[in-house]
C-alpha cells in the first residue's frame, strides 16, 4: 500500500507540474494577446481620435444650424396654417356673397320678368282687344256694305254669280279673330 501510496503522489506530483506548466503557457499566451489587443486599441485609437474629433467639431458646428432650420420650418408650417386658414376664409366669405348676389339677381330677374308678362297681357288686354273688335266692326261694315251692293243690283243675276266666285266670308272671318 505503500507502492501506491508512492506512486499516487507521484501521479499527483507530475498532474500538478503539468499544470503548472500549461498555466504559465497560458499566462505568457495572455500576456501577448492583452499586448496585442493593447497595440491595436492604442492604434484604433490613434486612427480614430481625429475622426471624431472632427466629427465632434461638425456637430458642434451644424448644431446650432440643425435647430435654427428645425424652427424656422415649424414656424413657416405655423404660417402656412395661418395662411391657408386665412384664404379658407375669404373663399367661404366670397362663395357666401357670390350665393346672395346670385340669389338677388334671380329675384330681381323673376320679378323683372313678371313684370314683362305683366306687360304683354296688358298691352294684349289693351291692345289687341280693341284692335280685334275694331276689326270685327270693319269686317262687319264690309260685309254690310258688300250686301247692300248686291240688293241695289237687285235681279240681273249678277250678283248671284258673285257670290258663288266669291270665297266664303266665315273663314276669312275667323282668321281675323284668333
Amino acid at each position: 500500500m505503500q507502492v501506491w501510496l508512492e506512486i499516487f503522489s507521484i501521479v499527483a506530483a507530475l498532474a500538478l507540474v503539468v499544470q503548472v506548466v500549461i498555466l504559465t503557457v497560458l499566462l505568457f499566451q495572455m500576456r501577448r494577446t492583452t499586448e496585442n489587443i493593447n497595440r491595436l486599441v492604442t492604434e484604433m485609437q490613434s486612427r480614430m481620435g481625429p475622426i471624431l474629433t472632427r466629427v465632434q467639431i461638425l456637430l458642434d458646428d451644424t448644431q446650432p444650424k440643425i435647430a435654427s432650420m428645425v424652427n424656422d420650418a415649424s414656424h413657416m408650417v405655423y404660417l402656412a396654417r395661418g395662411q391657408a386658414q386665412k384664404v379658407d376664409r375669404v373663399f367661404t366669405e366670397a362663395a357666401d356673397r357670390m350665393r346672395g348676389q346670385l340669389v338677388h339677381m334671380d329675384r330681381i330677374l323673376s320679378a323683372a320678368l313678371e313684370s314683362v308678362e305683366e306687360a304683354g297681357l296688358s298691352f294684349k288686354h289693351g291692345f289687341w282687344a280693341p284692335m280685334q273688335k275694331a276689326s270685327a266692326l270693319v269686317q262687319g261694315i264690309k260685309v254690310g256694305i258688300d250686301l247692300l251692293r248686291s240688293r241695289r243690283r237687285g235681279g240681273d243675276g249678277r250678283a248671284e254669280r258673285r257670290r258663288s266666285d266669291d270665297p266664303p266670308r266665315e273663314p276669312q272671318e275667323e282668321e281675323l279673330f284668333i
